[in-house]
């Protein structure tokens, strides 16, 4: 597998994983106010070039928030991408990113693609099950 991509700043840090050629996951920590650009998109689209599509897990229980161009920004990059991805399962931390995480969700239209977690438990069981 391709080797992890991170990415540290002062409020936020990503990390993206594939760990079965069939599955990513990214994990967000801290704040994402948009301090790496579209740096992690472009990551996530190399790992998805000239690939079948794949399972993303989004695993955000350690994100404390993220600003409205960033959310604005991730759900235009989930609707662009929609072919490439066979689900999205998102682990959110708090009702906060819950409540993104749903505007994600309608803004982007992925109603039967995306499916929210609050329990770490489950999004652990459904994460090991897909490796």
């Amino acid at each position: 597998m391709a080797p992890e991509i991170r990415y540290d700043g002062v409020h936020c840090a990503i990390a993206i994983e594939r760990p079965a050629p069939e599955v990513l996951v990214l994990r967000i920590s801290g704040t994402d106010v948009g301090e790496f650009g579209d740096a992690p998109m472009q990551g996530l689209d190399e790992r998805l070039a000239d690939g079948p599509p794949v399972r993303l897990f989004i695993d955000a229980r350690d994100t404390r928030g993220a600003s409205i161009e960033v959310s604005a920004d991730w759900a235009r990059w989930l609707g662009a991408h929609r072919r490439q991805l066979r689900a999205i399962d998102m682990l959110t931390g708090s009702r906060y990113i819950e409540v993104t995480a749903g505007f994600v969700r309608r803004f982007a239209d992925l109603h039967g693609v995306m499916r929210l977690y609050t329990d770490p438990k489950a999004f652990d069981a459904a994460l090991a099950d897909a490796i």
